[in-house]
């Protein structure tokens, strides 16, 4: 009894009514979203809020769970847990039922699983537990090919189940990567290789590789350090042009061609309204119609009428916009930010440093789905088909979130016991 006391007092509640208040407008926007008067009673298990009820029931049973377990359980048993995450990841692969082309579910009668939703907390705690130990130092190279490694190799596992967009989460982990003392001109290079895609897909290759050429010039006439190390920039020079003539290889023979039609889309190359571009198309016509202050509970025509696919997993933020408009979404993303903020500052002050290096984990990868999922809807990234934290439906989503989120809960609620 005593056990249980000391565990709520101590347990950071901001987080935890964070947390349950997302949850809550996830359920009601799933309500929303599949609504119709045939099937009204919020217990409904043929309806998606019925299921979602009781993934959030289940879900809050595991958050209890976690909380009355010894904090230092997951720091000894990190490899472990990241293991038998492998071993489900692997097993899919060769056991595992083929939804809308992703071969990432585990279905025992109706029933299903999605081992890459675990995955992520599995490898946050890995890598927390790999970079926190006494001799590591993350200036070696060994150390950032190993931490590499964790991050990469459920990534791959991930991708060959045809889930790209699961397995992009993974990148998130450079944040995780950069506050432990990665230089911050290896972030600056990923977005320079990101750019001189995007650039490569619209303009002639010739065109950026003379712009690249002139550019490098330039540095050299101008920049006197430089010209002492000539051959260094001539190699930076070759380098960087056969990246920019490896990008149409790469975007013909890598990606599938739903990717390639998206990102065509997205960047103005195509326009097919009706076809790879018709999700967002609609999102953006029902969040747009929502106004300021939206049309009501209920009340969206866009969603009632189903004009926008998956309107309760992956575009559940347009029932929002279209229902409760600028204000509604306003108020979501605030309580995504306060979220996100929050567990930057219960990191920081953590003792432990597998602790902070787990809350960055943990924060890293929210704010990556929820900037990539927006974004999503509104047309500023290409669709790849991953969820709104504890928002959009899906039983293995809500589980893998709420583990991940309430593991670091329970780091900070014992953190003057850890070191």
């Amino acid at each position: 009894m005593r056990g249980q006391k000391h565990i709520l007092q101590n347990i950071d509640w901001i987080t935890v009514i964070l947390y349950l208040i997302i949850v809550l407008v996830g359920w009601v926007s799933i309500y929303a979203a599949v609504y119709n008067e045939e099937h009204s009673s919020i217990l409904d298990m043929t309806q998606n809020y019925g299921k979602q009820l009781m993934w959030i029931g289940t879900s809050i049973v595991l958050a209890l769970v976690i909380l009355m377990i010894d904090a230092k359980f997951f720091s000894t048993f990190s490899y472990l847990i990241y293991f038998l995450t492998i071993m489900l990841l692997i097993g899919v692969l060769l056991f595992g039922k083929e939804i809308a082309g992703s071969k990432s579910w585990f279905q025992v009668g109706s029933f299903s699983l999605q081992p890459a939703e675990l995955a992520k907390f599995a490898t946050a705690l890995a890598l927390a537990k790999y970079l926190s130990g006494i001799d590591k130092d993350f200036s070696r190279f060994k150390t950032k090919i190993v931490a590499a490694f964790i991050i990469v190799f459920p990534a791959l596992l991930i991708l060959l189940q045809h889930d790209t967009g699961s397995a992009l989460v993974y990148t998130s982990f450079i944040l995780v990567l950069y506050r432990e003392g990665l230089s911050g001109n290896l972030l600056v290079l990923g977005l320079i290789v990101a750019i001189l895609f995007v650039v490569t897909l619209l303009i002639n290759k010739f065109i950026v590789i003379g712009t690249i050429a002139a550019i490098f010039i330039l540095v050299y006439f101008l920049n006197k350090t430089i010209k002492k190390r000539v051959f260094l920039l001539i190699g930076a020079f070759i380098l960087t042009s056969m990246y920019v003539l490896s990008v149409d290889y790469v975007f013909e023979n890598v990606l599938e061609q739903h990717q390639k039609k998206r990102i065509n889309v997205l960047l103005g190359i195509e326009t097919d309204i009706r076809g790879a571009g018709y999700n967002v198309h609609q999102s953006k016509i029902a969040i747009g119609s929502g106004g300021f202050s939206g049309k009501g509970f209920l009340k969206g025509t866009q969603t009632k009428f189903d004009f926008v696919p998956e309107q309760s997993t992956d575009f559940i933020f347009c029932t929002i916009g279209e229902e409760w408009g600028f204000v509604g979404s306003f108020i979501l993303i605030v309580l995504f930010l306060a979220l996100l903020i929050r567990l930057i500052f219960l990191a920081e002050r953590q003792r432990s440093k597998f602790s902070r290096i787990y809350g960055y984990g943990v924060a890293s990868v929210l704010f990556f789905h929820f900037t990539i999922n927006l974004g999503m809807t509104i047309g500023l990234f290409p669709v790849i088909g991953i969820p709104l934290p504890y928002i959009s439906y899906g039983g293995s989503s809500l589980w893998g979130f709420t583990i991940l989120l309430f593991i670091f809960i329970k780091q900070d609620s014992e953190r003057l016991e850890l070191l």
